[in-house]
């Protein structure tokens, strides 16, 4: 009987200390979760300083994380989302969904931040990928006029897939429904996420993946293997910034700004370049990795400005949907 009590005594206990410790639940996107990526590290490190349950919640790719949002809208059980980028920020901002929150940080972007609702992780900048023992075209133009095959993601649900259509747009303005012309014989497929599309790519599926400058740093440095590039187009290539934003609507607000800037501390930015596989957005203290510096750096930078991102997706997904229904 007096185990019977103390079996009981210790389940109330820890029943009471679970109800008391608050839950941050975060929408991301599924490789940030994964085994490989980020996610439980930087679970694990968060932890060790919140007294919280940190809970990430995958959801695709970044692109369907803010279809969710305004699904979900006011409902929502989200207390941050990681995983837009700037190719969404101001759709996402036009929601009304998300809060003001003060983060302080030093920033390595290529670009001055003033963003004061979302905080910026990481960046990199958009190619594609492929094999050494391919040349590969030297723009869009000479693409659409080879036969090497691509494998692209859907810019309704993945932010790969929507930074591809600025890039685009971005290098060829009116001219840009010729150059999807010419790409739709080169598209073996379009996958609604970046690691369905990667995975294509290694198989043997396709010539070339969309990507990023960045990816062949994880064959390096996890694999040993240099045999992966990414190809340097004479248009430049169109970055993408990556952030996380705390929704307004959040019981936890100062758990959710407390892990808002945990995530531009450098126990979180030393954590990214090796999982996420892109540049931090806060230099670590003890610099990049190894294997980064054999990377190709972009000497032409794109970037649209947030606000003129949505009139712009509206027009580009149109020209591409026409394309690619060919």
């Amino acid at each position: 009987m007096k185990a019977l009590t103390l079996a009981a005594t210790s389940l109330i206990a820890a029943t009471a200390a679970a109800a008391e410790t608050p839950e941050l639940v975060v929408y991301t996107y599924d490789s940030f979760v994964s085994d490989w990526g980020p996610g439980p590290q930087i679970e694990t490190a968060f932890e060790e300083v919140c007294a919280c349950d940190l809970k990430f919640v995958g959801n695709g790719d970044g692109a369907a994380l803010l279809a969710r949002l305004k699904l979900e809208g006011a409902r929502s059980d989200a207390d941050l989302v990681l995983g837009l980028d700037t190719s969404l920020i101001a759709a996402a901002a036009e929601t009304g969904l998300f809060a003001e929150t003060e983060v302080s940080a030093e920033y390595a972007l290529p670009i001055a931040w003033t963003d004061t609702t979302f905080a910026p992780y990481d960046w990199g900048y958009f190619a594609f990928v492929h094999n050494k023992d391919l040349t590969p075209p030297a723009n869009f133009k000479a693409l659409g006029e080879s036969d090497v095959k691509i494998v692209i993601q859907d810019p309704r649900s993945s932010t790969p897939g929507l930074g591809l259509l600025m890039w685009v747009k971005d290098a060829y303005g009116d001219e840009a429904p010729a150059i999807w012309e010419g790409l739709a014989d080169n598209v073996v497929t379009v996958t609604k996420g970046w690691s369905e599309a990667y995975g294509l790519f290694l198989e043997g599926e396709a010539d070339m993946v969309l990507s990023y400058t960045t990816s062949p740093a994880y064959h390096i440095i996890a694999e040993e293997d240099e045999s992966k590039a990414a190809a340097v187009f004479d248009e430049g290539h169109y970055m993408q910034i990556e952030v996380v934003g705390r929704l307004a609507g959040s019981d936890q607000p100062e758990l959710a700004a407390q892990f808002m800037q945990f995530m531009v501390s450098d126990a979180a930015q030393t954590i990214l370049p090796t999982t996420n596989w892109m540049y931090p957005a806060v230099m670590p203290s003890g610099g990049l990795p190894a294997g980064f510096e054999a990377l190709v750096k972009p000497e032409n930078a794109r970037l649209i400005d947030a606000d003129k991102v949505p009139a712009l997706r509206d027009e580009a997904l149109a020209e591409w949907l026409s394309a690619l229904s060919q």
